[in-house]
């Protein structure tokens, strides 16, 4: 099969220095907020931190774990044109997406939205035709490492849904019955906890799979991957689908989290196997919070409300467990992220 690779000047459109410029933009943006310079609560900070940062990193180490499968002859190279044009549109779209959440809601933030909208969709197909091109395939080492291009695929589908679900935010539209903050939090959600989330699992698998030591591994990955809709569909059919779903999907993770530290055994780099500590002990932290917060709502108890599970939960999951799961296995199985 003839094959496309990044150009060689692909580095100029480097998701890591994407990631940086944007920690420092969101850095910005919440002192700013802190002053009351600029109209952003928590839950609005949450969000850009999913574009400023998460999502280009985890565009990062998705190409660095299908560059090593492919390397090793265990898949076909991904629609790489789709991903580097997800590289260039990228640094627009996180703009559109910063100046649409610092508007009001209506026709002009729904619109810049779209920017967002795009980059989403780049990912999203690139996956698809990913999974399309592997599908096929027989061999058994292969087969072993279709779940792992199953997740990074997955992982994109997870950013498409949440661009569309910012998009209805941003327009003001309240899709499904579903009312503000719940529409941004739908977005924040498979932001992090699907694209992120995936992508984290997705590696850790790749990583045990290389050492031979990803017996009984999958079942918690396929449970990361999928669950995210399910807790979504959750928001929309019913509180008790939420709370079950929410419940699994915070085992599973938990479980991946075991994985995570104890993959760090067999990690070479110092920085990484301190940020893999962080990220799964964070796991455990937040899932107090989220098994409160699901038994609260079902009660229709007040007891932790949103505004707060955005600063308790949403911190920890968003900078505990995806920046750090991230940065943690992009350092060890990129050492030029150091």
């Amino acid at each position: 099969m003839k094959t496309t690779t990044y150009p060689e000047h692909a580095e100029v459109f480097s998701t890591r220095m994407y990631a940086t410029a944007g920690a420092a933009i969101w850095a910005g943006i919440a002192l700013l907020a802190h002053f009351g310079r600029v109209p952003v609560g928590a839950i609005e900070l949450l969000f850009l931190f999913a574009p400023l940062v998460i999502v280009p990193l985890g565009m990062e180490l998705g190409r660095v774990v299908l560059d090593s499968a492919v390397a090793n002859k265990n898949l076909e190279p991904w629609s790489t044109r789709l991903g580097y044009l997800a590289r260039i549109a990228l640094p627009f779209g996180v703009a559109m997406a910063v100046v649409a959440l610092l508007l009001p809601p209506g026709m002009s933030a729904g619109l810049l939205a779209f920017g967002w909208m795009t980059v989403c969709l780049l990912l999203a197909s690139a996956g698809i035709t990913d999974l399309v091109i592997n599908s096929s395939l027989k061999n058994s080492a292969r087969g072993r490492a279709r779940l792992v291009n199953i997740s990074l695929s997955i992982a994109g589908i997870d950013l498409a849904v949440g661009g569309a679900w910012f998009v209805a935010s941003r327009f003001g539209m309240h899709a499904l019955g579903i009312q503000e903050p719940i529409g941004l939090l739908t977005a924040l959600h498979f932001h992090f906890a699907g694209f992120a989330g995936a992508t984290i699992a997705g590696t850790t698998l790749h990583f045990a799979e290389l050492r031979g030591r990803a017996r009984g591994l999958r079942w918690s990955v396929a449970l990361v991957v999928g669950m995210p809709f399910l807790v979504a569909a959750g928001f929309v059919i019913s509180p008790l689908l939420k709370m079950i779903a929410a419940v699994i999907f915070s085992v599973s993770v938990a479980a991946l989290a075991i994985w995570v530290r104890s993959m760090t055994r067999c990690t070479e780099a110092k920085a990484a196997r301190v940020f893999l500590h962080i990220a799964a002990v964070s796991v455990f932290v937040g899932m107090v919070f989220s098994s409160v917060y699901a038994i609260a709502d079902l009660r229709g108890s007040d007891l932790l409300p949103i505004p707060q599970m955005a600063r308790t939960h949403g911190v920890l999951n968003a900078v505990g467990f995806c920046l750090c799961g991230l940065l943690g296995w992009l350092i060890e199985l990129n050492p030029r992220a150091e």
